[in-house]
C-alpha cells in the first residue's frame, strides 16, 4: 500500500482546509437529514409479536423495558446455523455497556432479535460476554414483516425498500441472491405511547455502517438526541425539528 505524499506544513494546511469545507457541508446535510427523520410519520403495530427470552415469552412492548423508545438490531442468525453472522458478531463486539447506558438514560432500549432458537443465542451471548438483551423471533412473522428474512414462499421479496425487480434494475440483486430463506441485517426503531407501539424507522444494508456512538443510534429515532440548545437570541431549539449547527 502506498503512503501519502510528503509535503510542507503550508501545503498540508491548504489541503486540510479544502477537506474541512466538505466536512462542514456533510455535517449540515446530516443535521438536516436527522431533522427530517424526526419528522417522519409512524405506523401503529397491530400484530402481537411474541419472542422467546430467558424469562419466557415476551411481547414487543416488553422489549422496551419500560422505556419510551426501542431500537432493534436484526442480527443475522438463522435457526439452522451454529454461529451468528460474522459481521453482525463484530458489530455486537463494539456495543459497550457505556453505549447502552447512554441510550437508556434517554429512555431508549437497544436489543438484538434473531430467528435462531434462544439456546443458540444465549450460548453465543454468554461466550462473548455481551450485555445487550437478545430475543428469539423463531416461529413468528417478525423477521418476514420487517424484511430481514427473505423467503418468497412466505412473502414477496423486499429488502432495503426495493422489490426483486427494483434490485435487478439497480444492480443490487446480490442482496437477494442465494438459497432461501435469506437472512439480512438492519435496524428498526419503535416508539411507545402507553401500551401502543409504533414503527418509526428502519435502516438496512450499508446504511448501518454509518452508526457509531450513542448519538448515531439516537439520530435514527423519533425523539432524536432529546437535547435542547439555546440559540444566541435565547430561543430554544426543538430537538424534533432542528439541530444546533456546530459546523460553522
Amino acid at each position: 500500500m502506498s503512503l501519502p505524499e510528503v509535503v510542507s506544513r503550508d501545503e498540508w494546511l491548504a489541503a486540510r482546509k479544502k477537506i474541512l469545507v466538505r466536512e462542514k457541508e456533510l455535517t449540515r446535510q446530516r443535521d438536516q437529514l436527522n431533522a427530517d427523520r424526526r419528522r417522519m410519520p409512524m405506523v401503529k403495530i397491530e400484530k402481537e409479536y411474541l419472542f422467546q427470552s430467558p424469562e419466557g415469552r415476551v411481547r414487543l412492548l416488553d422489549l422496551f423495558e419500560g422505556r419510551r423508545q426501542l431500537i432493534v438490531y436484526h442480527f443475522m442468525f438463522a435457526p439452522e446455523w451454529d454461529e451468528g453472522c460474522p459481521s453482525c458478531t463484530a458489530t455486537a463486539d463494539e456495543i459497550s455497556e457505556g453505549l447502552l447506558d447512554h441510550l437508556n438514560v434517554r429512555g431508549t432500549a437497544l436489543a438484538f432479535v434473531s430467528r435462531a432458537p434462544l439456546a443458540k443465542l444465549e450460548r453465543l451471548r454468554n461466550r462473548k460476554g455481551w450485555a445487550i438483551p437478545w430475543y428469539s423471533s423463531f416461529g413468528t412473522d417478525f423477521n418476514y414483516d420487517f424484511h430481514v428474512t427473505l423467503d418468497e414462499s412466505v412473502a414477496p421479496i423486499e429488502y432495503n425498500f426495493r422489490t426483486r425487480p427494483e434490485h435487478e434494475a439497480a444492480g443490487s440483486a446480490y442482496y437477494i441472491m442465494g438459497r432461501q430463506p435469506i437472512e439480512e441485517h438492519g435496524h428498526s426503531c419503535f416508539l411507545r405511547d402507553g401500551d401502543r407501539v409504533f414503527h418509526t424507522y428502519s435502516m438496512y444494508a450499508r446504511g448501518c455502517e454509518t452508526l457509531g456512538g450513542s448519538y448515531y443510534y439516537l439520530d435514527m429515532t423519533a425523539l432524536g438526541r432529546q437535547e435542547e440548545w439555546e440559540e444566541p437570541k435565547g430561543r430554544a431549539v426543538d430537538p424534533r425539528t432542528a439541530s444546533p449547527d456546530f459546523s460553522a
